[in-house]
């Protein structure tokens, strides 16, 4: 059996990590998917960039995805716009070989026009800064009562650069019954509080860089 398969992942998902060159799972991978592939624990996982963390809550949230419905399942909030265009591109190369997932990054930068039309066309995972995010929502375009999963990546930085109030803002208008993932670097006293505000008994998981990051 692959080893992504041994994780709980369906046959189109373990054909796109082949495909990406994905031999085994990081150990962020390996201990994350099969506790957010329940699609209720909450979870917080200390990884930094190079541990393989986007795949670790993109590959459970594109399973967990009712394709048939076309709306807003899945919001993920990252502090830059470098970051949201990341994960974006990450979550197409998984999608590869499942049918009808769709997703949109929302950002500052680029024209707000063109992320309303494509919303419109109905998407299931929104990846968002939280500026542009309240810029859309304000505007009637972005929907959150059937968020099903929300996460917060990179929420050290996310607190560092200032978005504290707007997150919080976040979490007052998604739907009550839904998983969580919080995936940091660090976690320092704010991010600490922050994790204490909105997760449920979680399961935290903790790693350290196995390689330098690809360019």
């Amino acid at each position: 059996m692959n080893a992504f398969e041994a994780l709980g992942l369906n046959e189109q998902l373990v054909k796109a990590v082949t495909d990406l060159g994905f031999e085994k799972p990081s150990e962020i991978q390996e201990k994350a998917i099969p506790v957010l592939l329940s699609g209720t624990t909450d979870f917080i996982g200390l990884a930094q960039t190079g541990t393989g963390k986007t795949a670790a809550f993109g590959l459970p949230l594109i399973q967990l995805i009712d394709g048939a419905q076309r709306h807003p399942q899945a919001l993920i909030v990252c502090p830059t716009r470098e970051l949201c265009l990341q994960i974006t591109n990450d979550l197409e190369k998984f999608t590869k070989h499942t049918k009808g997932v769709y997703t949109e990054a929302v950002y500052g930068g680029a024209s707000i026009m063109m992320q309303i039309r494509n919303l419109k066309r109905g998407v299931h995972i929104i990846i968002a800064t939280p500026g542009r995010f309240w810029d859309l929502y304000k505007k009637g375009t972005i929907i959150t009562k059937q968020i099903k999963y929300f996460v917060i990546d990179e929420a050290d930085r996310m607190m560092d650069m200032g978005f504290m109030p707007q997150v919080n803002q976040i979490l007052e208008i998604v739907p009550r019954k839904r998983q969580n993932m919080l995936f940091s670097a660090t976690m320092p006293d704010h991010v600490k509080k922050l994790s204490e505000d909105f997760l449920e008994f979680p399961m935290e998981v903790e790693v350290t860089p196995q390689s330098t990051p690809a360019e």
